[in-house]
């Protein structure tokens, strides 16, 4: 085997995944197609959950010193200003949960962010290694790229995007739909003639269709401008082209639009993989499901794919669980982002408000086979609950679950003798958790909650310590 773990595609998925790999000692490299990383804005919001893994993988500060809040919008009708707009519900910060509002960070940015902490690491990105297919056996997966000798893996990640060669080579498809039949421009500009402390909304003037926005980009010089058109409409990214549109829907001129960074064009559309494994091949992100970017979900659904498969490759490579716990990667995932799915469509057709089920906090695994509740008339947290943040005697619980490891919460409840791979936290009250015992998995989940040692201990040698 040339390595453990390949990971196709260095986006957020593919770097945030070869970080929770490298930082659990696991030989693993990501390839990708471009000769450097993903230059534009496109994923500019990152939800509270999201923020919460960030954390975790000791990127938290990076990230917050990159970007910044997201600004309220300011409504613009013949050059003036007739109202504002506020993006989000407002929600307040608790113990349980210290970060309560998307945090707004350009997507080539967070990427940068991921690749550094990936190299501080260990990690490795190889550029320019176009995967073309690729064969597995019982071993592992053979995978032929453009130019370049093979590579020879136990795992294949596909982290490759929604027009993902993995995807297609494994034979896997698609079920969606289009969410908009109209087509949308997406640029990173400079632009003179308006504040950066307003999302700037212009409304259309006639054609429904013709809807333009212009945001400051958090921590750049950069405005992001989003611009819908006619259906059936062949979107020029020229910078002419660009700039017309700016100013034909705008008061701003043409000139007003200094340079143009980077463009795309997209059809709002949502899709799930049929499937998210096929042997030792693994689909993430957006190879395995595609979002309307308009509720903010599809890069934190991504990568939270990524931490959710990290530490289960992690202990199938080390012989502590069965390969049989990757089963339960589709089998947690992909009603997640099944779910979030119809959030992010909702989002774009007016039918959902970004506020509680954007934030991502309330997503859990109750029904996954690797939870286990053993208490009866339980009214607060549960096991497949993300496990909250708060204060046990003196210790923050974030602090205690970052790392590769598991953690024991023991509320009110003495804590039984456990492996050295399990940190235990104690004390007498709290309140987000209320008594007993509380494993939490590398991923921040409980995953086994009651007060009976005995199951306790047969879970920890099915799952830790086999």
């Amino acid at each position: 085997m040339n390595t453990d773990v390949l990971v196709v595609g260095a986006g957020p998925t593919g770097l945030a995944l070869g970080i929770d790999l490298a930082r659990r000692g696991v030989d693993a490299l990501v390839v990708e197609k471009a000769d450097r990383l993903f230059p534009g804005s496109r994923g500019k919001g990152l939800q509270p959950r999201t923020m919460e893994v960030f954390d975790d993988l000791g990127v938290l500060d990076a990230i917050l010193a990159a970007g910044g809040t997201y600004p309220v919008g300011m409504v613009w009708q013949d050059g003036e200003r007739v109202g504002e707009h506020r993006m989000f519900e407002p929600a307040e910060v608790t113990d349980d949960s210290p970060y309560n509002a998307p945090w707004m960070v350009p997507q080539w940015c967070t990427q940068e962010v991921l690749f550094a902490r990936l190299v501080e690491l260990g990690g490795r990105v190889s550029f320019g290694r176009e995967v073309v297919g690729f064969e597995q056996d019982t071993e592992g997966v053979t995978v032929r790229f453009a130019t370049g000798p093979e590579i020879r893996a136990r795992h294949l990640v596909a982290a490759d995007g929604g027009r993902s060669v993995v995807r297609r080579t494994l034979g896997i498809g698609m079920t969606g739909e289009t969410v908009d039949p109209h087509p949308m421009l997406v640029a990173d500009v400079r632009i003179t003639g308006l504040d950066r402390d307003n999302w700037h909304i212009f409304p259309p003037r006639g054609d429904d269709s013709a809807y333009l926005a212009i945001c400051p980009l958090a921590g750049t010089e950069d405005f992001q401008v989003v611009a819908q058109f006619p259906e059936g409409t062949d979107v020029d990214l020229s910078p002419d082209a660009i700039r017309e549109v700016v100013a034909a829907r705008s008061h701003l001129a043409p000139e007003s639009v200094t340079e143009v960074r980077w463009a795309s064009d997209f059809r709002p559309r949502a899709a799930l993989a049929d499937a998210f494994r096929s042997g030792r091949v693994l689909l993430a992100g957006d190879a395995a499901h595609v979002h309307s970017p308009a509720g903010g979900q599809g890069l934190n659904t991504s990568v939270q794919d990524a931490y959710n498969l990290g530490w289960k490759l992690a202990a199938v490579l080390r012989s502590e669980a069965t390969a049989d716990l990757l089963d339960t990667y589709e089998e947690e995932r992909r009603p997640v982002a099944a779910h979030m799915l119809g959030i992010s469509t909702g989002v774009h057709r007016g039918e959902v408000r970004r506020g509680d089920a954007t934030r991502q906090l309330n997503l859990g695994y109750r029904e996954s086979s690797l939870t286990e509740e053993t208490r009866t008339a339980v009214t607060g947290l549960r096991a497949g609950d993300r496990a909250p943040d708060g204060k046990l005697d003196g210790t923050r619980l974030f602090d205690a679950f970052r790392g590769p490891h598991w953690t024991l919460v023991a509320v009110g409840t003495e804590a039984p003798a456990l492996p050295e791979a399990v940190r235990v936290v104690t004390g007498e009250e709290q309140p987000s958790y209320g008594k007993g015992l509380f494993l939490v998995r590398p991923d921040g989940y409980v995953g086994w909650a009651g007060e009976d040692t005995g199951t306790l201990t047969d879970y920890v040698r099915r799952l830790i310590t086999r």
